[in-house]
């Protein structure tokens, strides 16, 4: 487990030894900091980071990165790919933010979940793209305070399923809400509550990379936040959502797996931080690379096993923490 020095267990994300692999002195154009990519695998095996990037006004807009391998040689688009509209959607008036993409195979496209930053606070937005290169914004999909949202990847009964995470000044929860179209949302349901007290995940949790579907649930990466004395830290949790009821928890890990520790993860803008909002997982079905921002300045990359955390949350997890 990263981040317990004495674990008597091996370390279940391990960072990879380039880390960080994209910064912005990797960008064309000026850019202040790079973080918090979504990720997901093009048809020709390419791997695209839609990345966030923050312009020097604290501006953020959103960048693709294409890599051959998904480690290096990594191919930048030369103008932002998607930039903030508010002459047509206000809601984006201070920026785009934080993406996670999922392949809807049913219509052919990836979907886009973001986050505008408004003058109301942040919302979650939708964008449908088949390239990249062209965009279907959808708007506003869930309103102020939320964000930390993505799709599953096919209809459940029918419908298609948003997590996502309201929040209020003091609390935050992760919930799902379910849609016929992608355009009206609605039943609204409770997924995973912040634990309360000293645990790492008290008061705040939200959704990190979209989950994946094992044989045995949704494999839920979660982060929380937890508040000490010198500011916020951001860790990474593990959930198991029932297949056909997304809402149901099955097991919650009783710790973080996945923490700052590196000098790039715990110094930066916003020290730390370790907040993955994508993954791909390679033709053996079972590894992951997660990548994710590194203190709110560069992006990184740790690597994993689907097997190996389902079988920790075996051991280290239970159904009474889902409650």
């Amino acid at each position: 487990m990263i981040g317990h020095r004495n674990a008597p267990y091996e370390p279940l994300f391990r960072r990879h030894e380039k880390n960080p692999i994209l910064t912005a002195a990797d960008w064309p154009y000026s850019a202040h900091t790079v973080f918090n990519p979504g990720a997901t695998l093009l048809q020709d095996g390419t791997t695209l980071l839609l990345c966030r990037v923050e312009d020097h006004r604290g501006h953020s807009h959103l960048s693709a990165a294409r890599s051959a391998n998904g480690l290096d040689g990594w191919v930048i688009d030369a103008e932002p790919t998607l930039s903030p509209a508010p002459d047509n959607y206000p809601e984006e008036i201070w920026g785009i933010e934080d993406p996670r993409i999922t392949f809807l195979e049913e219509l052919g496209k990836y979907a886009v979940v973001y986050t505008a930053f408004s003058k109301g606070g942040p919302c979650v937005a939708l964008a449908m793209t088949e390239d990249f290169r062209q965009f279907e914004r959808y708007g506003v999909i869930m309103q102020p305070d939320d964000k930390d949202a993505a799709l599953l990847p096919r209809r459940i009964d029918g419908k298609f399923e948003l997590i996502h995470r309201p929040a209020n000044h003091t609390t935050a929860h992760i919930w799902v809400t379910s849609s016929p179209d992608l355009h009206n949302w609605g039943t609204h349901k409770l997924l995973l509550r912040a634990r309360k007290g000293s645990w790492w995940d008290a008061n705040k949790i939200g959704l990190s990379s979209p989950p994946i579907e094992t044989a045995r649930g949704w494999l839920m990466l979660y982060h929380g936040v937890r508040t000490t004395a010198a500011g916020s830290l951001y860790r990474l949790g593990v959930a198991l959502l029932a297949l056909e009821k997304p809402e149901q928890c099955l097991l919650r890990g009783d710790a973080w797996v996945f923490g700052p520790e590196a000098a790039y993860e715990c110094h930066g803008d916003v020290d730390k931080v370790a907040f993955p909002c994508g993954y791909t997982v390679g033709a053996d079905g079972d590894s992951i690379r997660l990548y994710y921002g590194a203190a709110d300045t560069c992006i990184a990359l740790a690597t994993g096993s689907i097997a190996e955390l389902l079988d920790w949350l075996d051991h280290h997890g239970s159904a009474e923490h889902c409650r």
